[in-house]
């Protein structure tokens, strides 16, 4: 772009649904038929309304790999040990491309599901406060998925910033948001019903690993300390989506907004997903005046 050139954006496409709905997909037509990850993140803060970003998250289990991250990319890293759940709200909300490793995450649980320490009276001793007895917290911390291996790092960053491709990726929402896109997936993969899974103490470290070895989707609450460890602001569930899989369930949700004219479920075709009023109340019907 030249210093005469001038950019123009269609305001009037980019707040018509059904308009800026087919933009996107026609971008996607020249991109080998994929909407890129900017077009991702663009249609779900416009069109699901969702306030943060969505995040990448990549586990390093190749040296090589690693290295390479660390010598191109302009990233940052935590000062203390913090939680796995601190990185991934810094690249939410901040924006930022951080790099963890096993000295920079403070939490046990996330060690744990990433295999950098083994079950220990530690781990159980956190589950107690959720169980009957040390026994049945024991056998619930086992119920857990773990990665197949130890990573040498891992990486979170916007999605639409990511220097890498990722793994997984992880959000955050309200309910009738994650609910949107749980049908929107279904209806993408051919898969009902949508089935989720909760984990004591381990939403987002387990989740983002469960994500990783069982490769679906899921929706699960947060950990009960969500609010005091800054983690949740207004009572967010997670979402954590094999990278893999986020493009044909974005694309399909595009292609039922121009089918029915809006993203919403509750209000068929309407174009916010929330409408916190009486679902279909006749009395909530406006129509053109009948003498006009």
């Amino acid at each position: 772009m030249t210093a005469n050139d001038s950019f123009s954006l269609d305001f009037d496409q980019c707040l018509d649904d059904v308009a800026l709905a087919k933009s996107i997909l026609a971008s996607a037509d020249k991109n080998g038929g994929k909407i890129s990850d900017s077009g991702i993140v663009f249609a779900l803060r416009n069109f699901l309304k969702m306030k943060y970003y969505p995040v990448a998250v990549k586990y390093f289990f190749n040296a090589d790999e690693l290295e390479d991250f660390k010598n191109n990319v302009e990233y940052k890293e935590s000062g203390p040990a913090v939680t796995f759940c601190a990185y991934v709200a810094a690249s939410r909300q901040r924006g930022d491309i951080l790099l963890g490793t096993e000295k920079k995450v403070g939490c046990g649980n996330a060690k744990y599901v990433m295999k950098w320490k083994e079950m220990d009276e530690e781990e159980i001793k956190s589950h107690l406060k959720y169980t009957k007895d040390s026994a049945q917290a024991e056998r619930f911390v086992k119920t857990k998925k773990r990665l197949p291996q130890a990573p040498l790092a891992f990486a979170t960053a916007p999605l639409h910033k990511a220097p890498f491709k990722p793994d997984l990726i992880h959000g955050m929402c309200d309910p009738l948001q994650s609910y949107h896109m749980a049908n929107d997936w279904n209806a993408a993969f051919d898969s009902h019903p949508f089935e989720m899974i909760m984990t004591m103490n381990s939403s987002i470290c387990h989740g983002c690993v469960q994500c990783y070895v069982m490769d679906k989707f899921n929706v699960t609450q947060m950990c009960s300390s969500s609010y005091t460890a800054g983690k949740t602001e207004q009572g967010e569930v997670n979402w954590i989506m094999p990278y893999e899989q986020m493009e044909p369930t974005v694309h399909w949700m595009l292609e039922r907004i121009v089918r029915d004219g809006g993203v919403s479920f509750p209000r068929t075709g309407e174009t916010y997903p929330g409408f916190d009023i009486c679902k279909l109340c006749p009395l909530l019907n406006f129509r053109p005046p009948k003498n006009k």
